[in-house]
């Protein structure tokens, strides 16, 4: 049953970035997008890798790989079509999250492999930190539809935040049936924001319906006859 609801969950988070990534990269499109939120993306799937790495828990390697690939590509399209995201001051903003996000995981990397820690201590150190930095990281996004109503959602894929409720859902399952608390509870704040998330766009891209207005015939004038003249 564990397993089952592994590959389903990992099957999911596979391909929940990839309609973004289409969007993204291939039509250029990123207005929308939450800078912030696509930094500690890119941090927390190396996180995440890491620790399945220190689990052995293939799952969460092959996704976090995967979807960390997406993720990324998603970034450089990001940082591409909008320059200004670049800029310094921005940039200390937006990825100084992320930044802490890869110093804790080569920390605990280094921690095993140099000064001999115990895997499964360092990992539920690891998964705690970053439980809680991941459901931080999913509140920017919504938070910038929120306080910006009027915010262009265009390089918004909805599909994808769909695909992120099923697989929040997914992972909640999983790691509430594997005793894996952080996990769980990580994915449970997920989805509750991928359902926001799903709703706010829906409500911005749906278009009203304009009322169907029969045809009405216009009435034929008699044609006078032409007057000839005597």
């Amino acid at each position: 049953m564990i397993a089952a609801l592994g590959c389903l969950a990992s099957t999911l988070s596979i391909a929940v970035v990839w309609p973004q990534v289409w969007r993204s990269c291939r039509h250029r499109r990123t207005i929308g997008l939450s800078p912030t939120s696509a930094w500690l993306a890119v941090g927390l799937n190396v996180c995440w890798l890491t620790f399945g790495a220190l689990t052995g828990d293939p799952a969460q390697m092959i996704t976090n790989a995967v979807v960390g690939t997406g993720n990324t590509a998603v970034l450089v399209a990001l940082l591409v079509t909008q320059p200004q995201l670049r800029m310094r001051p921005v940039l200390l903003r937006t990825a100084v999250g992320a930044a802490g996000l890869l110093a804790l995981a080569a920390g605990s990397v280094l921690s095993v492999t140099v000064l001999g820690a115990a895997p499964v201590a360092v990992a539920a150190t690891l998964s705690s930190v970053i439980a809680v930095v991941g459901s931080i990281a999913a509140v920017p996004q919504p938070l910038r539809l929120l306080r910006d109503r009027t915010q262009d959602v265009s390089g918004l894929s909805l599909t994808r935040w769909r695909l992120g409720a099923g697989s929040c859902a997914s992972w909640t399952s999983y790691g509430w049936l594997g005793h894996q608390p952080a996990v769980s509870l990580g994915a449970g704040f997920g989805l509750t924001c991928a359902l926001l998330m799903c709703a706010l766009l829906r409500s911005r891209t749906a278009q009203p319906r304009r009322p169907v207005v029969a045809a009405i015939p216009t009435p034929r004038v008699p044609s006078r006859p032409a007057l000839v003249a005597a």
